[in-house]
């Protein structure tokens, strides 16, 4: 059981990134999934989560509505879309799912990505 985050890089003020999550092991549609990021220094916080039950997405705070998480089941693999990123979104980024945790609290969740760096600067 394994999940593979990929796709952070250096980006501009203003641009756009899409994180992909690649599951392994286990069918990632049947799970809730959680994004979360570490900047330097702080602790990890949660930005969004797709709640499989409710078939919704719930952001952290309304600034986050500018990331989206989506799914490609046939390849098994949750995506985030980062729009109008901001120096301040810098930070590891990581993935997580569990079959019944959900919400922004790390410990909600039983599996984890290795996480990925977004850097956002100009």
């Amino acid at each position: 059981v394994q999940l593979q985050a990929s796709g952070g890089g250096l980006v501009q003020p203003g641009g756009s990134l899409r994180l992909s999550c690649a599951a392994s092991g286990f069918t990632l549609d049947d799970y809730n999934i959680g994004w979360f990021r570490q900047a330097p220094g702080k602790e990890r916080e949660g930005v969004v989560y797709f709640r499989r039950s409710r078939g919704r997405t719930y952001y952290a705070d309304s600034e986050k509505e500018r990331f989206t998480i989506s799914r490609d089941n046939a390849k098994n693999t949750a995506y985030l879309q980062m729009n109008s990123l901001k120096p301040e979104d810098t930070a590891v980024y990581y993935c997580a799912a569990d079959q019944n945790g959900f919400g922004l609290v790390p410990a909600s969740y039983r599996y984890w990505g290795q996480g990925t760096l977004v850097t956002v600067s100009s």
